[in-house]
């Protein structure tokens, strides 16, 4: 597998950036063995993405690269992408990709998903055919902007999907209390606008939205099929 990783230079992105690698210096070497009891409904996205053969997808916010190894498995004739605010967790995805028995190109650039453009970024002539935020949503504090450049960054009937944490309604009050508590120490942040604001996508007519609370609402999952 070859793995390019490149650096956007842009001033606006340094602040958040610099915060994302000053988080995960160090948590990137545990991160996977130790996130997954809490990131909950990722396979569930991954198996529910509509991917074809020779289309291209990418993850917004592919951290170590976690999610991307399994999709190659997966779809070994798809194109796939990632792009990281934070340069620490590329590296590991780099190291991990090092290891992946593949010939399938993945590229990941270093960059906020505010800030992505296909053609300029990636060197695509077209959008991406597949959009995803993986837990990534309650990590970036303008996700209204980076998801309108997803869908900008998006084909007629593509696809965006979005995994992140919903309001645990069905959870008791101390279990609310403590995962928002603990999500703090690393800047996440569930917001209660991310469904309103898919759902007044779909009434201004940009698409068809489909959405599931998984886990006693511990995860909502989100799908947005863009209009032609």
């Amino acid at each position: 597998m070859v793995v390019f990783i490149f650096t956007v230079g842009c001033n606006v992105m340094m602040n958040h950036a610099e915060k994302m690698d000053k988080i995960y210096r160090y948590q990137r070497h545990i991160y996977d063995a130790t996130i997954k009891y809490f990131l909950l409904g990722r396979d569930t996205l991954l198996e529910r993405l509509p991917i074809q053969p020779h289309q291209h997808i990418l993850e917004m916010g592919c951290g170590t690269g976690r999610n991307l190894v399994r999709l190659t498995r997966r779809y070994p004739n798809a194109h796939f992408y990632g792009i990281d605010a934070s340069q620490e967790m590329l590296s590991a995805a780099q190291k991990k990709f090092k290891k992946v028995v593949s010939k399938q190109r993945v590229i990941l650039r270093h960059g906020l998903a505010e800030n992505l453009n296909h053609s300029h970024v990636f060197d695509l002539e077209k959008p991406f055919d597949c959009i995803f935020f993986s837990y990534t949503l309650s990590m970036i504090p303008s996700w209204q902007i980076a998801v309108e450049t997803a869908l900008q960054n998006l084909k007629p009937n593509g696809v965006l999907c979005v995994v992140d944490f919903f309001d645990q309604a069905a959870l008791p009050s101390w279990f609310q209390k403590a995962l928002n508590k603990w999500l703090g120490f690393f800047s996440v942040r569930y917001d209660p606008a991310w469904l309103p604001y898919f759902k007044s996508l779909e009434q201004q007519g940009l698409g068809k939205l489909e959405c599931w609370g998984l886990y006693n609402r511990y995860t909502l999952l989100l799908r947005f099929t863009k209009n032609a």
